[in-house]
């Protein structure tokens, strides 16, 4: 009845810069300043994600630049260990936070929340890399065409819950905003179809300036 959600292989980035087990902390940091990301995935083999190295795996060697005995004091005991790690494999957190290509955006936006991370590595079935999604990634929805949202509401909604001839709705969006109006015969369905329609990818929000009843002439 209604369209598949998008999935993180819609809007994840493919092209991806990782490191393996002996990258060494400073290929680690200038990798990261050059490419302009805060964590990298740590692969073994053919490609195969076992951690994901980031600044914050990072920043217990700072602490402990100018002020040793002060800065071990301030450490937690496994940041302790990271604090004298020289190479990907003894800094990353593993094992690795990720999620799969046809994971629905919700998923993966849950699962950042829920972690506190900003990206993760994107995995087939085998748990190699595939891309990686952001934040940002998951508001790439948000940039969706407002034609295009309304044209889906329309065709796998409004079809669906109020059909013609008894019900006649127009479907407008703007900035992302979903506006219903005219006439239903069913009002019970409308809390139904607010909650559809926020599940729509790209949809901020939405409004309903529905009357009930039959058109004129209809029996």
């Amino acid at each position: 009845m209604f369209s598949s959600p998008h999935i993180v292989s819609d809007v994840m980035t493919r092209t991806v810069v990782s490191v393996g087990r002996w990258a060494s902390f400073k290929d680690i940091v200038g990798m990261m300043q050059e490419r302009r990301v805060s964590a990298l995935p740590v692969l073994e083999g053919e490609g195969r994600v076992v951690g994901v190295v980031s600044e914050a795996d990072l920043l217990p060697t700072e602490e402990l630049r100018d002020s040793p005995e002060k800065g071990y004091a301030l450490l937690r005991p496994a940041e302790v260990t990271k604090a004298g790690a020289l190479t990907a494999g003894d800094l990353m957190s593993s094992p690795a936070i990720t999620v799969p290509a046809n994971a629905t955006l919700a998923e993966a936006a849950r699962i950042m929340a829920r972690e506190k991370v900003k990206r993760l590595p994107v995995v087939d079935e085998a748990g190699l890399l595939e891309g990686v999604i952001s934040r940002a990634d998951l508001l790439k929805v948000f940039l969706r065409d407002d034609e295009d949202i309304a044209e889906e509401v329309r065709r796998e909604i409004v079809s669906y819950l109020f059909p013609l001839p008894t019900s006649r709705i127009h479907v407008d969006v703007h900035d992302g905003v979903a506006t219903l109006t005219g006439r239903v015969r069913d009002a019970a369905l409308v809390p139904v179809a607010a909650r559809l329609v926020l599940a729509v990818e790209g949809v901020v929000d939405v409004g309903f300036d529905l009357a009930q009843g039959e058109r004129p002439g209809q029996a």
